[in-house]
């Protein structure tokens, strides 16, 4: 399915997209798309992203092979924020951890 993508960088150059696997129903991380990243991530489908750090596309999965199939992704109701729902394969956090949601930091 093609999008017309603009709507999704009205606001921003870079819109947060929030991973999420679909057979545990775990949030695995959070990452950002500038317009090439999501296309590229429609194209292949598999999850492509913005650094913004260093400033460069980059492939999950690129140099460790802990891909991330893409089954679909929705759109917040401003089309401001990602949820895209994976196929993992291992690790999704480059510590090693399943998810990058492991640091506990408040429970009832």
């Amino acid at each position: 399915m093609q999008q017309n993508l603009d709507k999704y960088f009205e606001k921003s150059e870079l819109i947060p997209a929030i991973v999420y696997e679909d057979k545990t129903k775990e949030v695995l991380m959070l990452a950002y798309m500038n317009r090439e990243s999501l296309k590229l991530s429609f194209e292949t489908g598999y999850t492509h992203f913005y650094s913004r750090s260093r400033k460069c596309l980059w492939k999950k999965g690129e140099t460790s092979g802990h891909i991330q199939k893409i089954i679909k992704i929705m759109a917040d109701c401003d089309n401001d924020t990602l949820l895209i729902y994976v196929e993992q394969t291992g690790p999704a956090c480059h510590t090693g951890n399943h998810s990058c949601f492991f640091n506990k930091i408040w429970e009832e």
